[in-house]
């Protein structure tokens, strides 16, 4: 009798945390706390509802991403009227992009709601973003869409929706570097190669080429990082023409 009155005890003061924890995130009380547990259970859990269907923030991930993207979406379009479908859409992807969500996800701590198998070290940058995004799709669904844009201007768009700071930003320098090679037709290539060295994690080197010239290297843990790494470098390199392209 007394184990299960612990065990109970420590379940009420964890589900007390997470609601605590919850309103100062979100500035208001839950409706429906299931919904913000599915959000911050990860599928390590492998925990299943009564027809079968997995229990974790993959599908609120969807539902999240998708508001995050109607809201700031209808903010730029009412904040920029002389801007067009280009330039909307690449102003909206500046605010959504995987980077900046995974700054939010980190700035509230969010990892540290998650209940996980896996140790918190183990999981990947974008578990920040992730969570943010399922966050959002949990305030839907918890609250409806009043709610869920409410929290997103308080979140998001007030604090970091800029438009004359967000012009200047780069999501991506070497798709910024690949679109500008195209428009100003010239070649480019990426040659990698693994190089390890005296690092006992493993490493990749990058040449980046415009024209058959070298014009940047980089070293970096993956081969993504690296040709990002050196692409920005060329960005440097060839900046007062590139910077046409934001």
């Amino acid at each position: 009798m007394k184990n299960i009155r612990n065990i109970l005890n420590s379940r009420f003061r964890r589900n007390g945390n997470f609601f605590m924890e919850l309103i100062k995130i979100l500035g208001f009380k839950p409706k429906n706390i299931k919904f913000y547990k599915k959000a911050f259970t990860h599928r390590s859990m492998n925990i299943k509802d009564s027809k079968g269907n997995a229990i974790n923030y993959e599908r609120l991930e969807f539902l999240g991403d998708a508001m995050l993207s109607a809201v700031i979406a209808s903010h730029l379009y009412l904040e920029v009227p002389a801007g067009d479908e280009g330039y909307l859409t690449k102003m909206r992807s500046k605010v959504v992009s995987r980077e900046h969500l995974n700054e939010l996800g980190r700035e509230l701590n969010l990892i540290s709601l998650v209940e996980s198998k896996i140790p918190a070290g183990q999981f990947g940058d974008n578990i920040h973003g992730n969570l943010f995004e399922a966050l959002v799709g949990a305030i839907f669904l918890d609250k409806g869409y009043k709610y869920c844009e409410k929290f997103i201007y308080k979140r998001v768009i007030t604090p970091y929706v800029d438009i004359e700071t967000l012009e200047g930003k780069v999501i991506s320098y070497k798709s910024l570097l690949i679109e500008w090679c195209q428009k100003e037709k010239r070649t480019f290539g990426y040659n990698v190669y693994e190089d390890t060295g005296n690092d006992d994690v493993r490493h990749f080197s990058v040449k980046l080429s415009i024209d058959s010239k070298v014009v940047a290297k980089a070293r970096a843990t993956s081969k993504k990082k690296a040709e990002e790494k050196a692409s920005k470098r060329a960005f440097f390199v060839f900046q007062n023409k590139m910077s046409k392209m934001l």
